[in-house]
């Protein structure tokens, strides 16, 4: 009999450990948790962290996160209010405000996603749509560039620039969070921020944006190429002025040399023929039989041509005292016979006869 006791009291002790246990439960930090009963959510939601009680069999716990969660939707090909097609990426921040209403409206997380991407979606289609795109990539804080910065922009492009806009990229995510946020919370879910994450033309449009480009910097390019050329014409011209000059300055230079030169050799020549005029002649005729008789030339002239003047008196034997200054040219000397030759001074007076190469050879004879 007593060990039936025993038996039995083990089996109520278990029993009570057993009720005790599932009538006891914990919660994590960052966790936050529903009772449910038959299907039903009881009470209110459960936020502080620690031990808590529940009745044992008939109630479950249903545990959510207290943290914040993420909302990555998909990219959504949507036409801006220029009629531009661009794909826009969003991304959101949103936690479990109410575990009671969240149960009893979406009742997971998975639920939430979806609930999520129909209303998100729909509100960024909305403003997307009704924003032009430069409002979209450009922030309303945004200052139109220096002077210097829009040198080697076309003019059409300047002016798009320097466009006052609406609003600007900023503005438009807050206008999405605010639209949202007035439907969300129906779902027990507060939608912390809203961002646009990328935005990007479609396939057809971003191939036409980079024919656009490539034209824009082909243009560049040769305006570039034109400004270079036109320096560089520039250029070349100041070198030719500057060439120019400094060939006219050297042809005055040497003309004005030469002048002195000429004035000299003509004041030369002119105290030479002075001073012995006879000599001046001969010695200019037998430059004059050097110059204009070569083996390929033929001279016709007449019997009684002065060209020949002092060939005939030396084969007449008529000169018989020219002088001399410095030594006669090889021509000349076979020409004409050799004559007695006289040194004379500048002032005339004679020094010495001096045998001529005839006589020379003669007397060494």
């Amino acid at each position: 009999m007593k060990g039936i006791l025993n038996a039995i009291g083990a089996i109520v002790l278990v029993l009570l450990l057993i009720t005790l246990t599932s009538s006891l439960y914990t919660l994590e930090e960052g966790s936050q948790a529903v009772i449910v009963q038959f299907g039903r959510p009881v009470g209110d939601s459960i936020t502080e962290a620690g031990l808590h009680f529940k009745l044992p069999f008939v109630q479950e716990v249903r545990r959510f996160e207290k943290r914040l969660l993420v909302w990555d939707g998909d990219p959504n090909q949507i036409p801006t209010k220029g009629r531009e097609f661009i794909w826009v990426d969003t991304t959101a921040r949103w936690r479990i405000e109410d575990a009671k209403k969240f149960l009893e409206n979406v009742a997971s997380e998975e639920g939430a996603q979806s609930r999520l991407n129909d209303i998100l979606d729909s509100v960024v289609r909305d403003q997307v749509s009704s924003s032009e795109l430069v409002e979209l990539v450009r922030s309303a804080s945004w200052e139109v560039p220096e002077k210097e910065a829009l040198k080697d922009i076309p003019k059409e492009r300047e002016a798009e620039l320097k466009r006052a806009i609406a609003r600007g990229r900023e503005e438009i995510t807050r206008t999405i969070l605010t639209e949202a946020r007035r439907i969300i919370p129906q779902y027990g879910i507060e939608l912390v921020d809203v961002r646009i994450k990328r935005l990007d033309y479609v396939e057809s449009v971003r191939e036409k944006v980079y024919e656009r480009m490539i034209s824009e910097r082909k243009r560049i390019a040769a305006q570039f190429r034109s400004e270079g050329e036109g320096r560089s014409a520039e250029i070349l011209g100041e070198m030719e002025k500057e060439l120019r000059q400094i060939r006219s300055t050297a042809y005055q230079q040497v003309q004005e040399i030469q002048g002195v030169g000429d004035a000299s050799a003509a004041r030369i020549y002119g105290s030479a023929y002075n001073k012995n005029p006879e000599f001046y002649a001969f010695q200019r005729t037998l430059e004059s039989y050097e110059e204009g008789t070569n083996k390929n030339s033929v001279l016709i002239l007449t019997t009684d041509s002065d060209f020949y003047k002092y060939v005939k008196e030396a084969n007449a034997g008529l000169v018989a005292d020219i002088p001399s200054i410095g030594v006669l040219k090889s021509s000349a000397a076979k020409m004409i016979p050799a004559a007695p030759q006289t040194m004379v001074r500048d002032d005339g007076s004679h020094v010495q006869d001096i045998p001529s190469a005839g006589e020379a050879s003669k007397a060494k004879e």
